[in-house]
């Protein structure tokens, strides 16, 4: 009796434990122009107000050059700008980084992240936003319900300066 209830306990133990984990993954696509500059990206959590409730990554250019430093640009990304951009202090600890080369480009997060955690349950939106220096602009939503009580997915395409965008969400 005792070496099967050994056995069960042994099992359980060893079965891993996941957390809910929320998957974004960008394909930033090669474009064949005359003057190419890598594309300032921000990616956030939109609520069903059009507020933004959490900024998950933004991608700009962090250092100094001739044209000046890229803090400069980054009101370019018009909506992220004006719901949450302006009242940052730049670089936002966790959410900052460099701008990212022609290709895919993914972001996982836990939900006992704080940038998700802090969400109340209902429905929300990731939101992508890139703009491109003698570029254009382009803006991809896709909804999900928080908290993910079943696996969800979406994809949304673009089609200038972003290309499939997906979610994914495993509870």
């Amino acid at each position: 009796m005792r070496i099967p209830l050994t056995i069960v306990l042994g099992g359980l133990l060893a079965t891993p434990v996941y957390a809910a984990e929320l998957t974004v993954e960008v394909e930033i696509p090669r474009l064949t122009v005359a003057e190419y500059h890598r594309p300032y990206v921000a990616v956030y959590v939109e609520g069903a107000d059009g507020k933004a409730a959490a900024d998950l990554a933004v991608w700009y250019m962090q250092k100094d050059t001739a044209e000046g430093h890229g803090t400069k640009w980054l009101p370019d990304l018009r909506q992220w700008w004006r719901k949450s951009g302006r009242t940052q202090t730049l670089p936002v600890d966790g959410v900052s980084g460099p701008t990212r080369p022609a290709g895919r480009h993914a972001l996982k997060f836990d939900a006992r992240d704080p940038r998700l955690s802090g969400l109340a349950p209902g429905r929300y939106a990731v939101v992508v936003e890139a703009v491109r220096e003698v570029g254009g602009r382009e803006l991809l939503k896709i909804p999900f319900d928080w908290p993910a009580k079943a696996a969800q997915s979406g994809k949304a395409q673009g089609r200038s300066e972003l290309g499939a965008v997906s979610l994914a969400f495993r509870p």
